[in-house]
Protein backbone atom coordinates (compact mmCIF):
# COMPACT_ATOMS: atom_id res chain seq x y z
CA UNK A 1 0.00 0.00 0.00
CA UNK A 2 1.15 3.44 -0.71
CA UNK A 3 1.23 6.52 1.92
CA UNK A 4 0.39 10.06 0.06
CA UNK A 5 0.60 13.26 1.44
CA UNK A 6 -0.11 16.86 -0.19
CA UNK A 7 1.43 19.86 1.39
CA UNK A 8 2.67 23.82 0.51
CA UNK A 9 6.03 23.79 0.37
CA UNK A 10 7.36 26.41 3.11
CA UNK A 11 11.07 26.36 2.64
CA UNK A 12 11.73 30.00 2.43
CA UNK A 13 14.13 29.31 -1.24
CA UNK A 14 12.03 26.35 -2.08
CA UNK A 15 14.07 23.07 -2.95
CA UNK A 16 17.70 24.59 -4.03
CA UNK A 17 20.24 22.84 -4.48
CA UNK A 18 21.29 22.88 -0.57
CA UNK A 19 17.90 22.01 0.76
CA UNK A 20 17.39 19.04 -2.10
CA UNK A 21 20.14 17.20 -0.72
CA UNK A 22 19.36 17.94 2.46
CA UNK A 23 15.82 16.03 1.18
CA UNK A 24 17.46 12.97 -0.77
CA UNK A 25 19.83 12.78 3.01
CA UNK A 26 16.42 12.29 4.50
CA UNK A 27 14.92 10.52 1.63
CA UNK A 28 17.83 7.80 1.70
CA UNK A 29 17.59 6.90 5.44
CA UNK A 30 14.50 5.00 4.30
CA UNK A 31 13.72 1.65 2.35
CA UNK A 32 10.63 2.61 1.11
CA UNK A 33 10.55 4.32 -2.74
CA UNK A 34 9.99 7.77 -2.22
CA UNK A 35 8.26 10.02 -4.87
CA UNK A 36 7.73 13.54 -5.41
CA UNK A 37 4.98 15.03 -7.35
CA UNK A 38 4.37 18.68 -8.78
CA UNK A 39 1.83 19.54 -11.76
CA UNK A 40 1.95 15.79 -12.74
CA UNK A 41 5.58 15.16 -12.91
CA UNK A 42 6.44 12.48 -10.86
CA UNK A 43 10.62 11.88 -9.79
CA UNK A 44 12.18 9.91 -8.00
CA UNK A 45 12.27 11.69 -4.03
CA UNK A 46 16.33 10.12 -3.57
CA UNK A 47 17.41 12.12 -6.83
CA UNK A 48 18.78 15.26 -6.33
CA UNK A 49 18.69 16.08 -10.29
CA UNK A 50 15.11 14.56 -10.08
CA UNK A 51 13.78 16.99 -7.10
CA UNK A 52 15.55 20.07 -9.15
CA UNK A 53 14.04 19.53 -12.24
CA UNK A 54 10.80 19.76 -10.76
CA UNK A 55 11.49 23.61 -9.85
CA UNK A 56 9.70 23.60 -6.51
CA UNK A 57 9.34 27.02 -4.88
CA UNK A 58 8.21 28.12 -1.17
CA UNK A 59 4.60 27.89 -1.95
CA UNK A 60 3.86 25.14 -4.51
CA UNK A 61 2.07 22.73 -3.48
CA UNK A 62 3.57 19.19 -3.90
CA UNK A 63 2.82 15.59 -3.50
CA UNK A 64 5.29 13.10 -1.20
CA UNK A 65 4.31 9.47 -2.09
CA UNK A 66 6.00 6.09 -0.54
CA UNK A 67 5.41 2.56 -0.87
CA UNK A 68 7.44 -0.05 1.27
CA UNK A 69 8.12 -1.11 4.93
CA UNK A 70 8.61 2.08 6.46
CA UNK A 71 6.51 4.51 4.27
CA UNK A 72 4.60 5.98 6.68
CA UNK A 73 7.60 7.28 8.63
CA UNK A 74 8.95 8.32 5.04
CA UNK A 75 5.71 10.17 4.29
CA UNK A 76 5.49 12.38 7.82
CA UNK A 77 9.36 12.98 7.92
CA UNK A 78 9.49 13.98 4.56
CA UNK A 79 6.66 16.16 4.49
CA UNK A 80 7.71 18.03 7.81
CA UNK A 81 10.87 18.99 6.13
CA UNK A 82 9.06 20.44 3.10
CA UNK A 83 6.88 22.52 5.75
CA UNK A 84 9.80 23.77 7.08
CA UNK A 85 9.13 21.85 10.32
CA UNK A 86 12.97 20.65 10.47
CA UNK A 87 15.74 22.09 10.33
CA UNK A 88 17.98 21.87 7.15
CA UNK A 89 21.42 20.52 7.49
Amino acid sequence: MMVTKQIIVALTNGLHSKTAQSFVQKALAFQSEIKVVRHSKIVDGKSILGLLSLGIECGNVVTVKAEGLDEKEAVSMLSSFLKNEINVE
